[in-house]
């Protein structure tokens, strides 16, 4: 079967649909909802049994719905219809949510259902429930919609005839300070995560709130900023204080709070937490670890997966210090990906462009060395989230690479114009062979965590559901058998011993290709740098996705 998916951006949920469908067989195209004329000219170029929109802000031409069956995914249920599903969803405090997809018609979010799957709210953000709950819920939606289909005597659901919720404005997201609580205060800022955020302001300074957490021991004046952390500001509420990770000044884009507001919080105590925080109490941090016997795991939750010198520098002292009392260090990575490689925000940001990117680029493969000549553990890496380019390289550093079966990965540069690092010309043919290397770096295109256990990226797959047990379970085994655990150490040594120029070599030359591509000041990478961070939309769809 031929499905064409029509949609807004080719992102996060887009992706595992798009490898989801790969995965069961289907010949899969990609359309980005740009105009009428190029979705009509995309649907007879291709002509697909069935046209799918995960993720769609634009009305579909009805000459594309009337002639093929089309079906649209609404992250609410029956009855629900409208803009800001999701935001209502977390607003309203819905216990239960879920998502259907419904058949194209003339009246918005008005179609048929064809299948809905349900699922209990967590206290969390817009984006995490986006891409944990909203994203598994949607394969199994998938799952249903094909049975359906196929079921002669299936009937849909009609869709309820609601009135549309209302669009949510800044008034409604807007925080009084005098008067809400922590909890209403971080689930106006949830609700608004990662789009469009709640506009307020600091210092003068007109900006939208991005990232909150909750503190358990500071207090202060409503909205009066108490301290700062690793670029996130503390501010006091009316009955407690909480953290804001990130800012974005109107008119631009999105960075560390600190980075905004500048010279404004100059007097502001930096309240530092030790190097790895043993996550004892509520509080901001990015780097925390616990222990299970000889087992080390280490989270490092970087906002979105990015990372800049200055923590790539943080975590590689975090595992040096890890590595003299564990046997086994599992890296976990962040909440919502587990890594996607360097900051770009934060060079789009800089002065010094080409400076900061090569101080970024070295601070990763610095982490990365760490990692690889770790000769006195074994290093196991847990894919439970997203990664990508340098991220995706940080993991296969390690000895293990274990994901779970909702992961989907993106092991390229190229999109963003540069070549990359972080070892990944020893990495990756190292698992998958030089030919099969080359293919995935130009093809440019994502993964799942299936398809990576198939070629060798990836050692072990679990499933979702169970899946930080089966981690814990494969990760103590490596320990179980003491001799076994001394061979492997001994061999590591060895093989490391004899190919540690092999290593650096390929590191040195990775980075002769990358230098221009940070220094040279008209390289793609700025140009593409600076169209992703400020979100321009594209004019066109990539090549890489139609037909794929």
């Amino acid at each position: 079967m031929k499905i064409l998916l029509i949609v807004s951006a080719f992102n996060s949920l887009t992706q595992r649909v798009f490898c989801f469908l790969q995965d069961m067989g289907y010949t899969v195209s990609v359309e980005f909802a740009i105009n009428d004329k190029e979705m009509l000219e995309a649907v007879e170029n291709f002509k697909p049994d069935i046209v799918f929109s995960p993720y769609l802000k634009k009305f579909i031409p009805k000459e594309i719905f009337l002639n093929v069956p089309t079906f649209i995914l609404h992250p609410g249920i029956r009855g629900d219809r409208g803009h800001n599903a999701l935001d209502h969803a977390i607003k309203d405090e819905k216990k239960e949510w879920g998502v259907v997809i419904l058949r194209a018609n003339e009246e918005f979010d008005g179609g048929e259902i064809y299948s809905e799957v349900r699922f209990l709210m967590r206290d969390a953000s817009k984006a995490s429930i986006y891409r944990v709950e909203v994203a598994d819920a949607t394969i199994k939606a998938m799952r249903e919609l094909f049975v359906n289909l196929e079921d002669e005597n299936f009937k849909p659901t009609p869709q309820l005839q609601t009135p549309m919720h209302k669009y949510l404005t800044q008034e409604d997201r807007a925080i009084e300070w005098e008067k809400d609580t922590t909890k209403e205060i971080m689930r106006k800022i949830r609700f608004s995560d990662s789009y469009p955020g709640v506009k307020d302001e600091f210092f003068g300074i007109e900006c939208y709130l991005f990232g909150v957490w909750e503190e358990e021991r500071l207090r202060g004046k409503p909205k009066e900023v108490l301290a700062k952390r690793d670029g996130a500001i503390c501010v006091g509420t009316i009955d407690g204080a909480i953290w804001i990770s990130h800012l974005t000044e109107v008119g631009k884009f999105k960075l560390q709070s600190t980075y905004v507001l500048k010279d404004k919080i100059k007097g502001v105590k930096e309240l530092r937490l030790p190097l790895i925080f043993d996550m004892t109490y509520k509080t901001f941090y990015e780097i925390g670890s616990h222990c299970d016997g000889d087992v080390a795991y280490l989270c490092f939750n970087f906002h979105n997966g990015a990372m800049t010198s200055e923590q790539c520098i943080r975590l590689k002292y975090a595992l040096d210090y890890i590595k003299e009392s564990a046997k086994v260090i599992v890296l976990i990575g962040a909440e919502e990906f587990f890594s996607n490689g360097i900051h770009l925000n934060v060079l789009e940001d800089s002065k010094k462009q080409g400076e900061d990117g090569w101080s970024n680029i070295n601070a990763m493969n610095d982490v990365v060395k760490s990692i690889i000549f770790s000769d006195e553990v074994i290093t196991v890496a847990s894919l439970h989230k997203n990664a990508g380019a340098g991220g995706v390289f940080l993991a296969l550093a390690c000895d293990y690479v274990i994901a779970s079966d909702a992961t989907v990965l993106n092991p390229h540069y190229k999109t963003m114009g540069l070549s990359g690092s972080e070892y990944h010309t020893y990495s990756l043919p190292k698992r998958v062979g030089e030919e099969k290397a080359k293919k995935l770096l130009e093809a440019c295109l994502p993964l799942s965590a299936d398809k990576a256990k198939e070629i060798g990226m990836v050692d072990e797959v679990f499933a979702k559901e169970n899946y930080f047990d089966d981690l814990r379970s494969f990760a103590t085994s490596l320990i179980e058998d003491e001799e076994k655990y001394d061979d492997f150490i001994y061999d590591k040594q060895d093989y490391l011993q004899e190919n540690k120029e092999y290593i650096n070599e390929c590191k040195e030359e990775e980075l002769k290709v990358m230098h221009p591509e940070f220094w040279n000041e008209k390289s793609e990478f700025h140009l593409l740098r600076h169209e992703f961070v400020y979100k321009v939309c594209p004019i066109k769809t990539p090549q890489r996705l139609k037909n794929a």
